[in-house]
């Protein structure tokens, strides 16, 4: 419809209400013509409400988990493998059932049941695999229990110690939060931008400029390099802070506001740190996005063995990201406890962790996977839940959809709150092997970690 325009960064935006009410009808029009699109729309909007309850549950779950590991005992581990272990068998035994139940339901006509008992099948399948995966797993790592207890504990009395180290998820979610609506923002002008043209019709359309479509790729780089820079910003402010407590001799007088002090140190010294660190990863990240997308485009001509070269690329490419990470965050602690600079403290942490990797690495990959079963231990019973409360619907709805995203919110809930442990435990462990080769307990040189730790 005609309208009058106001500009808004250089762009025409209409003043009647009627052009917008225009658009979601075609837009609405053009999502109706997706039939698999529609069918997965309606049953998140048919289940909104059960999705929304079951968000309000996984974050109930993440909170419990956060005060239970504030006051870790071995008794509470135990448990929780217990709970894990009993909520993957049941998940999976449900899952079993109701993929029999649907397949030999004779009412099961419809397309959407069809598409139902399919995701069924391959959800029984991906929770039979992880629980197999999950009970080796701990059958292997069960002897280190002991010291991943005391190690947990003294995480917990750190974020005892600063309560505000379990809010850096919320600050830093918002910040990457205000960043992508900016760069959607600047990738809307660059699909504007160019030189005014009529066309035959009577129309006018824009031509990119030959330069500009190549600042799409720019920004591109710029979306992961700068989201892997907050990530990173996040990290440093966590172990910066975690440093200043390990390192104080009075535990019963911790240092005023350690995580601003954090922040400013962050900012005033520290920032070619998280850039570098941050750029390292964008640089292994953007050939498996590339890989991937290359293997997309490519999996219905290639050859079996092209098909097998790109998933070994990309799965190379994801294991040294993976390395590259933890790596990262160790040289994150190092450059806040002796102030260097990314290169040197990368090198520093390689060695300290070489020269202690016989004797404490075991324990740090054992409390990865403590934290890594509390994440699986709020997906689990949450899915758990949207089974039951889906299941009465199962004639309305492809609710196998909305179970999806259920448990991906779940695990990103739990994740961002567990993080902070995560954080915390990697940067104790670095600080208590330096703390260890730096000091030998006597009165001239006494230990900075708790008694606990020691024994």
């Amino acid at each position: 419809p005609s309208s009058k325009s106001f500009a808004l960064f250089n762009r025409c935006v209409p003043q009647n209400p009627e052009c917008y009410s225009k658009y979601a009808s075609v837009l609405i029009s053009m999502v109706n013509e997706m039939d698999v699109f529609h069918r997965i729309l309606s049953g998140i909007l048919a289940g909104k409400d059960t999705v929304i309850g079951l968000g309000v549950l996984a974050l109930a779950f993440s909170l419990i988990l956060v005060l239970a590991f504030r006051f870790i005992r071995t008794v509470l581990v135990h448990t929780l493998i217990a709970l894990v272990v009993f909520g993957m068998f049941f998940v999976s035994g449900v899952l079993w059932w109701l993929y029999y139940d649907y397949r030999n339901d004779p009412s099961t006509e419809l397309e959407t049941e069809k598409e139902n008992v399919k995701f069924l099948l391959g959800y029984a399948i991906f929770s039979t695999t992880v629980t197999v995966v999950l009970l080796s797993l701990i059958l292997v790592l069960r002897k280190r229990l002991q010291f991943t207890v005391q190690l947990f504990r003294i995480v917990g009395k750190i974020i005892g110690r600063i309560p505000f180290l379990l809010f850096q998820p919320l600050w830093t979610f918002m910040i990457l939060v205000v960043f992508w609506v900016f760069w959607v923002a600047v990738l809307l002008s660059l699909g504007t931008a160019g030189t005014a043209q009529a066309t035959s019709g009577g129309q006018v359309e824009y031509r990119a400029l030959s330069g500009i479509c190549y600042m799409a790729w720019y920004l591109f780089v710029g979306l992961i390099w700068t989201s892997e820079f907050v990530l990173a910003c996040q990290q440093m402010t966590i172990a910066g802070a975690v440093v200043t407590c390990y390192f104080n001799r009075n535990k019963d007088n911790p240092p005023p506001h350690p995580v601003l002090s954090s922040i400013s140190v962050l900012f005033c010294y520290h920032l070619g740190t998280a850039v570098k660190g941050s750029f390292l990863i964008t640089i292994l990240r953007i050939p498996r996005i590339l890989l991937l997308y290359l293997y997309n485009i490519l999996k219905q001509k290639e050859s079996a063995c092209a098909k097998c070269l790109f998933k070994c690329c990309f799965c190379w490419f994801w294991c040294q990201e993976s390395c590259l990470r933890y790596f990262n965050q160790h040289a994150y602690t190092t450059t806040a406890i002796n102030g260097t600079n990314f290169c040197t403290s990368a090198k520093d942490a390689v060695f300290v962790l070489a020269r202690n990797s016989a004797k404490l690495a075991s324990i740090s990959c054992f409390g990865d996977f403590i934290l890594f079963l509390g994440k699986v231990f709020v997906v689990c019973f949450t899915v758990f839940g949207g089974l039951m409360a889906f299941n009465y619907h199962r004639e309305l709805q492809a609710w196998v959809v909305p179970l999806l995203l259920v448990g991906f919110l779940a695990y990103l809930m739990s994740h961002s709150f567990l993080s902070v442990f995560e954080v915390t435990a990697d940067a104790i462990f670095l600080c208590f092997a330096i703390d260890m080769e730096t000091n030998d307990g006597s009165a001239e040189r006494p230990y900075f970690v708790d008694q606990e730790l020691l024994v």
